[in-house]
């Protein structure tokens, strides 16, 4: 990727600029910002619209679903996935989704092997539950490693977010040497899979943004950079 060219992909949380969104082949877009006319323009464009949808974490009112414990950077409460009335509330925001128009679904908040290890099988049950919304639509995961390699049995596209950079309370800034290695040796076992693979870094400087992007290029991703609220266009 030239240093001119677009990403393949967008992963936008705010709302409008539909002009600047049409020049990208795929975005990422929250469902709630966008109306069915909105997605057709896109749509009618070529652009391929993914909405995002959370599977482990509700920000939304107190419900029997959620947890206690909340995620200390986002405060959207962890849920137990499978909770029958948090699957079909998920299963449901997946079909309205597609019924208002986008060409598929992004699926974030797949790492439960690091919290609640015993949901994976659960979380399994609910991807494949939306990959059946979805038909015939493109689906797209963030991380899920611990559900591979039935993850990439119903997903077309993995995001490794955070491969090479990360924002902190001090700013953005590379992992340590240890946790790139750590990622490196996960991008490796990617590589074996049949799935469109994206970098997902967040970075402020040009220096990290080359850093991210060259890096993920090594290991077979197409790497977006963005900042912390995914507010670049």
């Amino acid at each position: 990727m030239t240093e001119n060219e677009r990403p393949p992909i967008c992963f936008y949380y705010g709302n409008g600029r539909l002009v600047e969104l049409a020049e990208y082949p795929r975005v990422v877009l929250q469902p709630d910002f966008y109306s069915s006319a909105e997605l057709a323009y896109l749509t009618e464009r070529g652009v391929q619209t993914l909405g995002y949808l959370s599977l482990s974490e509700d920000q939304g009112p107190p419900a029997e679903w959620q947890r206690s414990e909340r995620n200390p950077d986002w405060g959207g409460s962890f849920v137990h996935v499978g909770h029958p009335q948090w699957v079909e509330h998920v299963v449901g925001q997946a079909r309205a989704a597609m019924a208002a128009g986008f060409s598929g679904l992004f699926m974030d908040t797949l790492n439960v092997e690091l919290t609640y290890p015993e949901d994976v099988p659960h979380l399994l049950t609910l991807v494949a539950a939306i990959r059946t919304e979805a038909k015939p639509g493109y689906l797209l995961a963030n991380r899920g490693f611990g559900m591979l390699p039935r993850l990439a049995e119903l997903v077309d596209g993995l995001v490794f977010e955070s491969f090479s950079a990360r924002w902190t309370d001090e700013g953005y800034a590379p992992w340590p040497p240890d946790v790139l290695e750590f990622h490196a040796q996960i991008a490796e076992q990617l590589l074996q899979l049949q799935l469109d693979l994206y970098a997902l870094d967040y970075a402020d400087t040009p220096g990290l943004t080359d850093f991210a992007v060259r890096r993920a290029r090594q290991f077979g991703m197409r790497c977006v950079v963005s900042d912390r609220a995914l507010s670049r266009v």
